[in-house]
């Protein structure tokens, strides 16, 4: 076989940018080769390995042990901090060189926002989050549109990986979901290879000042904006926040982080949390994302109340008898592994889904939809919330089915939450707001459901000789199963006699609209790049959801309250079903 030399390529910066599509091809080999870059300390000197696969794969796959992976043809094992040795005969030297985003003219420093260039960070690049949903959702963005041309994805974590390993890595969970999956695999190169990785070490102001190095030698000396998305611990996130805030923040554009759930393990832990952030970033800087909050169903829940004149007069306690949120999920319950504090589903689902969902049910129309006019009512419905007392609430928790880990029957945290709440305001006053958030039911159930009142002095029910059984005019917004809105409304059965029944108007999704559904992560990292906040919750969002479960987190503490247990695969608490009769409620999926 013919000798192997290192792959050396070169060119000046004005020239040809690492991001176009070349695919070089080696006059000994039957493989492409393809280059990604190896960053080292020096801001102006980048070495390349080479990757080598078949024709016919066109996205990165290695068998990667450890730190070494086997080049294909070669026989040899390679560690993947060297370069690969291959034949270069009759391959033009080139040079791809730091910074890739140079603005070849401008008359003036002065950079617009769509100049700039945009750079992802990606803090815990290697946990199970980023893996499959974080690096995805960009993907997604990217491959239909959505990311500025100029961008850079930076992974960072503890991990001793290098760029080849995380690409790897990530390679296999990208998918083109879009509509038409034109250029998918060309695509998909163009996004590994803006995808960077540094191991950050676990001195953290150290790693962000490296993360800041690398992030300015790629954007170049222009116009710069930043997202970092931190994917870490809870115990971890404060000193990360802090360092990242003083080391790797750009200052020739905005800069914003996204935090992940919990907010907080409790009051006491997130106001410690909110005063160390506020203490580094300004608010309009933070977004605390839940991804329950970027389903469809909730965007399209002001959308139905605020552009639809027949529901408009009709959203207040003269016309509305009660509204359910159920919250039910069916299988994979692992409780220990979900909920690592005592809390349970309070803190995982409760403190941010259900009481976001209750207050933009709830919340009077904003000025604007301006993200901060939407957070100021929420928050003020949010207020007006009475604190939960012991008699409105059932706390629960699941016996493990058979296949769950055995540590989780001795586990006594909450997997089920019932309450009823109560809005002490003009509105909403005397209306009940039902909850049921819980796993391990029967039934995946994920919706809202409003029950209006009787039809005062209604002829049908006053009909001796045609005695109805009538029900009620309802709106359900249901996410799981099935997208849809319904619609029930009492009619006529045709023929002869004047029968009646309960029938639904459906408006159901998938047989509506012949489109792939956008994934909540990949809708929420899109609102944080276009500044939209209003479905990530402010500082005094986060505290008032948090007073409003104070009297029951303080019960839990205090070892006051009696877990009640149900089955899997049940409907729940048997002890529920008084709580709804108080309310002259069943719940319909019981």
């Amino acid at each position: 076989m013919a000798s192997l030399s290192s792959v050396s390529l070169s060119t000046s910066s004005s020239e040809t940018s690492i991001f176009r599509s070349t695919n070089w091809k080696l006059s000994v080999l039957t493989r492409v080769v393809r280059t990604f870059p190896m960053i080292k300390k020096s801001r102006t000197q980048i070495n390349y390995v080479a990757y080598v696969q078949s024709h016919d794969v066109n996205r990165p796959q290695s068998s990667i042990r450890s730190t070494s992976f086997n080049v294909e043809g070669s026989g040899s094992t390679t560690s993947l901090d060297e370069e690969v040795k291959v034949d270069t005969s009759g391959v033009e030297s080139t040079k791809l060189p730091f910074p890739l985003f140079e603005t070849q003219s401008s008359s003036s420093d002065a950079q617009t926002d769509d100049s700039a260039s945009l750079s992802i960070a990606v803090i815990g690049a290697t946990g199970v989050l980023a893996r499959t949903k974080i690096f995805p959702a960009l993907f997604a963005l990217y491959y239909s549109g959505q990311l500025s041309e100029k961008f850079g994805i930076f992974g960072y974590s503890r991990k001793n990986l290098t760029e080849e390993d995380l690409r790897a890595i990530i390679a296999p969970t990208l998918s083109c979901r879009i509509d038409h999956q034109e250029n998918c695999e060309e695509k998909m190169d163009a996004f590994l290879k803006r995808t960077f990785y540094l191991n950050g070490g676990y001195d953290n102001q150290e790693g962000m000042s490296k993360l800041n190095t690398l992030m300015e030698e790629v954007e170049g000396k222009f116009g710069a904006n930043r997202i970092f998305y931190l994917s870490v611990p809870q115990e971890a996130l404060i000193d990360v926040a802090s360092s990242l805030a003083e080391k790797a923040q750009t200052q020739r554009g905005w800069n914003r982080v996204i935090i992940e759930k919990p907010f907080g393990l409790g009051s006491f832990s997130s106001h410690q949390l909110t005063t160390s952030l506020l203490s580094n970033f300004e608010e309009k800087q933070l977004y605390r994302i839940d991804h329950l909050l970027g389903r469809n169903t909730i965007e399209n829940l002001a959308v139905l109340r605020f552009s639809n004149l027949v529901f408009m007069p009709l959203w207040n306690r003269s016309y509305i008898h009660n509204i359910q949120v159920t919250f039910s999920e069916e299988l994979g319950m692992q409780t220990s592994a979900r909920y690592p504090n005592g809390y349970g589903i309070l803190g995982d689902v409760v403190h941010s889904h259900i009481f976001q969902t209750v207050a933009l049910l709830a919340m009077e129309p904003p000025v604007t939809l301006d993200g901060e006019d939407v957070r100021y009512e929420k928050v003020k419905v949010l207020k007006s919330i009475r604190k939960l007392e012991s008699a409105d609430v059932i706390l629960g928790h699941c016996e493990a089915d058979s296949g769950s880990n055995s540590k989780d029957k001795d586990n006594l945290m909450p997997t089920y939450f019932g309450a009823v709440l109560h809005i002490d305001n003009a509105r909403w006053d005397g209306v009940p707001f039902l909850i049921k958030a819980s796993r391990g039911l029967k039934k995946n159930r994920v919706e809202v459901r409003i029950q209006f009142r009787r039809v005062p002095g209604n002829l049908y029910l006053k009909d001796r000789e045609h005695i109805q059984n009538l029900a009620t005019n309802e709106l359900i917004l249901r996410d799981v199963p099935d997208e849809a809105i319904l619609v029930r409304i009492n009619n006529k059965i045709p023929g002869l006699g004047m029968n009646l029944e309960a029938s639904e108007l459906n408006l159901l999704y998938k047989d509506k609209y012949n489109v792939n559904v956008t994934d909540s992560y990949e809708q929420l990292v899109h609102d944080v790049i276009d500044g939209d906040n209003h479905l990530f919750m402010r500082s005094d969002e986060v505290e008032v959801a948090w007073n409003i479960l104070s009297p029951v987190l303080s019960e839990l503490d205090n070892n006051n309250v009696t877990l009640e247990h149900y089955d899997f695969g049940s409907k729940g608490p048997d002890k529920a079903d008084n709580l709804w009769a108080r309310h002259g409620v069943k719940w319909s999926d019981d």
